[in-house]
């Protein structure tokens, strides 16, 4: 049987237990899908599903400011990632929101005829490049934590999706059709415009700490410090000199997206698991069966493939936030 999942066979979120079946019954009921593959394909590490589940509850969900908004953030997120699945799930959600017409140019691969819009999906794109000029803001200063969490979740999850699920958000790329793109999104329409209380997620994480000075004392700093921890666990997967080709080729990383001739990605007969960790931050959706079997041996379980594309993946967040102007960025405490 066909599922949405490349290299990986998540554990049935129907099976699940204590803080996953949490994370699951509020993803149900916060999110309006059930058991959706982008936090599924996580479940195989239990520490990663809840603080990526924390962070974008907290600010895409729960977030200051207009819904539709923060979609139009996370849609340019992904398409400066080129992801498609969260392309067109940030399409349907947007039809949820009620804004059928923008969702319908933004399909056909036209600009917002609203500024206000237009400016917001930029601002999302422009997050890719680190150090890129983010103000002034297409938004007022106090829902910074809200779109910036929603920008830095959703760089997280774009690479998480390209290198561990297929493309289509629907069976047979049923999304590629207006019709069932509008149905989708009134079906989700009740839960997406209903109001959700700030923090409710944080009861699933570990005492995450407060998180960046960026995100003000809202729910989305602890989020952000949980989903930061877990997915630097991955580390260990790797040896010292991996981990420092990791850290110095996103030291210099300018947001582009680097072929696979590119000299950032070593051979993956000689070093499978950086270069697994470097596709991951800088071009998941190149990684191929081959990159996973070769890195793969008896004791690599799912576990441990999801952890070490999740520290690539962060590896790329971690440079974008570190590399935001001094007065918005900060050490995690």
């Amino acid at each position: 049987m066909s599922t949405p999942f490349r290299f990986t066979s998540p554990p049935s979120p129907k099976a699940a237990t204590g803080r996953v079946a949490e994370t699951f019954e509020q993803l149900s009921r916060d999110f309006g899908i059930d058991r959706p593959p982008t936090f599924v394909v996580l479940s195989s590490a239990p520490e990663l599903l809840t603080a990526a589940w924390a962070l974008t509850r907290e600010s895409l969900i729960a977030g200051a400011g207009s819904r539709s908004g923060r979609e139009l953030v996370a849609l340019g997120v992904s398409l400066a990632n080129q992801c498609p699945f969260c392309v067109d799930a940030h399409t349907v959600l947007l039809h949820a929101t009620g804004d059928h017409a923008l969702a319908e140019r933004l399909a056909r691969g036209e600009r917002p005829e609203s500024e206000e819009h237009a400016r917001l999906l930029d601002w999302g794109r422009l997050t890719r490049t680190p150090g890129a000029a983010l103000e002034p803001y297409p938004f007022p200063r106090e829902e910074l934590p809200a779109h910036l969490g929603t920008a830095l979740a959703f760089h997280f999850i774009n690479r998480i999706v390209s290198a561990l699920v297929t493309e289509n958000l629907l069976p047979r790329g049923a999304q590629r059709f207006r019709a069932v793109r509008s149905m989708a999104g009134r079906s989700l329409s009740a839960t997406v415009r209903r109001p959700a209380a700030p923090g409710a997620s944080l009861a699933l994480l570990d005492d995450p700490g407060d998180g960046p000075a960026w995100a003000g004392g809202t729910p989305v700093g602890p989020a952000y410090a949980a989903l930061r921890r877990a997915a630097t666990m991955g580390a260990g997967l790797l040896d010292g000199e991996d981990q420092n080709l990791v850290r110095q080729t996103l030291a210099s990383w300018d947001g582009s997206h680097p072929s696979l001739a590119h000299a950032a990605f070593p051979d993956r007969v000689e070093r499978p698991g950086a270069r697994l960790a470097l596709l991951a931050a800088l071009a998941p959706y190149r990684i191929t069966e081959e990159d996973v079997v070769a890195w793969r041996r008896p004791e690599h379980t799912d576990h441990c493939l999801v952890h070490l594309v999740a520290y690539g993946a962060f590896a790329a967040v971690d440079r974008i936030e570190r590399a935001l102007a001094p007065h918005t960025a900060s050490e995690t405490v």
